[in-house]
């Protein structure tokens, strides 16, 4: 959506490093979705750089950037898009885990909405996501799954393939994101107890209860407001069941500092995210 950083520009990076006798263009999409917003939400705000947004995509090798207006994306108009969205047939990862689906009511049908708009105008062979929107990244592959179960005849985007890139974060651990911009210097510091509420999990011997519990009481110690600290299926993203293996297990955080609301992800187990700096990333 804009306000782009290194998580971004890793992600044009790892389009363009596909080798082949015919490498295809790689194309960003620069747009501040207005159906994937709840009313009490920052889209007003939303920071837009497009300049800067522009400079880091020719920085990172892109070919094109495609920024459309919210007319092209909804010609039928946004109340008609809304409308759309509310009605969107989500799969199971957008309405069964409680985690983005209970806090905000609506959300992905927004997303998918979008999503598909883009999919439809920009016909990518491959679509590059991060790792530290999970639900999102669930949502999206389960999404593309049904169009490709779908008759040929009445398939969107048929042979589409879903790649996800890791995290990319700052040194200190707190994942790259736009809204890392809002926070002020005590609240920057603080908000990389979303990294450490991770570590406490990945370093923790007890059943999943136990692990939530303790990552609840650091976010609290830091002040932070959780909407959720939880343990999940990776693919599912449902409660794990009795003796599933770690490597199954992923560890999802929301949490809200001061007017910010935060996201964060990784395994259970440690490995998959990239520090500034240090090489790799997405």
């Amino acid at each position: 959506m804009g306000a782009l950083h290194e998580g971004h520009a890793a992600l044009v990076r790892a389009a363009g490093s596909v080798t082949g006798r015919a490498r295809a263009p790689v194309v960003v999409t620069i747009f501040v979705n207005p159906t994937q917003f709840g009313p009490r939400e920052d889209f007003a705000r939303y920071p837009r750089t497009l300049e800067a947004d522009l400079e880091l995509c020719r920085a990172a090798g892109a070919d094109a950037v495609f920024v459309p207006s919210v007319e092209m994306i909804y010609p039928r108009g946004l109340d008609a898009a809304r409308d759309e969205a509310a009605a969107w047939q989500l799969p199971p990862a957008a309405i069964e885990p409680g985690l983005e689906d209970r806090c905000r009511p609506g959300h992905f049908g927004g997303v998918c909405l979008v999503v598909a708009r883009l999919f439809e105008l920009c016909r990518p062979g491959t679509a590059y996501f991060g790792e530290k929107d999970w639900q999102q990244l669930r949502v999206i592959s389960q999404m593309v799954e049904r169009e490709r179960r779908r008759d040929a005849t009445t398939r969107r985007f048929a042979d589409l393939r879903i790649v996800s890139c890791p995290t990319v974060r700052e040194r200190d651990g707190l994942a790259m994101s736009s809204r890392n911009r809002y926070l002020g210097a005590e609240e920057r510091r603080r908000a990389t107890a979303l990294w450490r509420a991770i570590a406490l999990a990945r370093a923790s011997s007890p059943t999943p209860p136990d692990i939530e519990r303790s990552m609840q009481a650091l976010l609290e110690r830091e002040g932070l407001q959780a909407d959720y600290a939880v343990v999940r299926d990776a693919a599912s993203l449902l409660p794990p069941v009795a003796g599933a293996p770690a490597e199954s297990l992923r560890v999802l955080i929301a949490a809200r500092l001061g007017t910010t609301r935060l996201i964060d992800n990784a395994g259970l187990l440690d490995g998959g995210a990239a520090i500034r700096g240090g090489g790799g990333g997405g």
